[in-house]
């Protein structure tokens, strides 16, 4: 260990889709030591995906423990851990004995979309829009408590009697972290619970008229609280005595992590999928352009950050299936060597609904394309098409940003693991005409986590001194023809149209 790397530090636990890892930074905001482990992915049918609560669990001990060794430090050195996690992905668990009732029900899960059409009734996906800020959608956790309550038998009278919690990631790696059965906190912070479609923005409360229509019974809802403060201690392993201090669900974190404490300052996330969150201050904006309307964060007593988010389920992931299912990769980075082999996409748009289309249209109905096909047309063209499906999509977004806050994007601030493309970053910065910044820490998720928690135990005295360590990589400038950014958008549009009504309701 160099002297550079004196404590005191701060940790952040980062529950992710497809890992855990574990990073601790120093007051500059810089990474000691990083720890991570990839979790199991479970697709029981078509459209579902699982992940396995208590391996999830094991994992997360197990990379802090990694963290703090590889870093050369003691718990005395760490003075408060924060929590970052996937968002919506639910669990519901037995109080008494710790055990999950079933395999957590992962956000990118389609199962719910016959009971969101129900529950839409006459009104649609804007039933609870108003309260919630969220469309109808198989993608909120809400809906999924609801299945497992329906389709697990004598789960609901257990429910009803109290004796099991429900909890999206955070919650369950809080519980376990502040003693599990002996006394665990069941919590969640504000940008997760309005992530589950039970909660108002307006009040910051659990809305019991929604949880009522939704048939999920009050008493297994955790207690909401800020996003920066103390939730409790770590009990046992190499953290024991450290303050929980942060929750933020994986978007709001890396908002907070790029520092976008200003109104109409906006971020990007490119993981799994993708995730572009604008801050919109004070003001609650409901979207007319199908973007949702969620919690930035909020820090102790402060008043809550609000803001605009445009949520694409398939980014990175489509990536992984050139890899994985298709043979068509052997690595993921090896996709920006393909795709610069070629001048263009020779014609061909590759639309990743796999699990339907997020924003801005929120169809379940829609699935993959591959559109504008001919002879012509290599593996290089299409891995050219899925890095330029990514940026189209983002492009989307941005569009529909400006609609509903009419705040234009000056630039866009980007993070996560598909950054170190430098190619999808030009095409990025080609499609949206605007400069794109990507800072020195790319781990912007679980930096937001450290920010919050080290703010609640005063370890940094307040965001002007976060803003302060943010500093830039990479800046990558638009310089693309108009008329040829138009005429590409065009077809890109028309594929997308190519995706929808592929699935009949009955079916989907």
């Amino acid at each position: 260990m160099t002297d550079a790397h004196a404590g005191p530090f701060i940790a952040a636990i980062d529950q992710g889709t497809t890992s855990s890892r574990c990073i601790v930074f120093d007051k500059d905001g810089r990474i000691v030591s990083v720890d991570q482990k990839e979790h199991e992915q479970i697709f029981p049918k078509p459209g579902w995906v699982e992940h396995n609560a208590n391996e999830i669990w094991n994992n997360v001990q197990e990379v802090v423990a990694g963290a703090i060794e590889k870093g050369g430090i003691t718990a005395a050195d760490v003075k408060a851990i924060g929590i970052t996690n996937q968002r919506e992905t639910t669990l519901l668990w037995d109080k008494n004995t710790g055990e999950p009732v079933h395999n957590a029900i992962v956000w990118q899960d389609t199962r719910t979309d016959a009971l969101c059409r129900e529950l839409g009734r006459n009104v649609g996906q804007d039933r609870f829009r108003r309260e919630t800020g969220l469309p109808l959608a198989s993608y909120f956790s809400g809906p999924k408590v609801r299945w497992m309550l329906d389709n697990i038998d004598g789960l609901r009278e257990r429910a009803e009697r109290g004796d099991i919690l429900f909890g999206t990631m955070d919650s369950w790696v809080i519980w376990n972290l502040t003693g599990g059965v002996n006394g665990g906190k069941h919590v969640t912070d504000v940008t997760n619970a309005s992530r589950t479609m039970l909660m108002n923005l307006h009040t910051m409360e659990w809305d019991e008229k929604i949880a009522q229509s939704m048939e999920v019974p009050m008493e297994v809802l955790p207690e909401i609280r800020s996003s920066a403060e103390v939730y409790g201690e770590v009990k046992e392993g190499v953290l024991a005595g450290v303050p929980v201090a942060s929750a933020l669900g994986d978007q709001q974190a890396a908002l907070f992590g790029q520092t976008c404490f200003s109104e109409g300052e906006a971020k990007s996330t490119y993981g799994t999928g993708t995730f572009l969150l604008m801050n919109t201050g004070s003001k609650i904006i409901n979207s007319y352009s199908g973007l949702v309307t969620t919690v930035g964060y909020k820090i102790g007593d402060e008043a809550p950050v609000y803001s605009l988010e445009g949520s694409i389920a398939v980014t990175g992931a489509l990536v992984q299936w050139m890899r994985d299912q298709m043979g068509l990769i052997n690595t993921a980075p090896e996709i920006e060597t393909l795709a610069a082999s070629v001048e263009d996409n020779g014609g061909a748009y590759v639309v990743p609904a796999f699990s339907g289309l997020f924003a801005p249209y929120w169809r379940s109905d829609a699935r993959g394309v591959i559109a504008g096909l001919t002879r012509y047309v290599t593996k290089a063209h299409i891995a050219r098409a899925v890095l330029e499906a990514t940026a189209w999509q983002t492009r989307e977004i941005t569009d529909a940003m400006t609609k509903d806050s009419g705040v234009e994007l000056t630039s866009l601030k980007v993070d996560g693991g598909m950054t170190s493309n430098n190619l999808l970053m030009q095409t990025l910065s080609d499609f949206l005409d605007v400069p794109v910044v990507r800072p020195m820490v790319a781990e912007t998720t679980c930096l937001g986590a450290a920010y919050a928690a080290g703010l609640a135990v005063g370890f940094w005295p307040d965001t002007d001194a976060l803003r302060a360590n943010w500093r830039r990589a990479a800046e990558w400038t638009p310089h693309m023809d108009p008329a040829k950014r138009d005429h590409e958008y065009k077809y890109w549009l028309k594929a997308v149209e190519r995706t929808m009504g592929w699935l009949e309701h009955d079916e989907s």
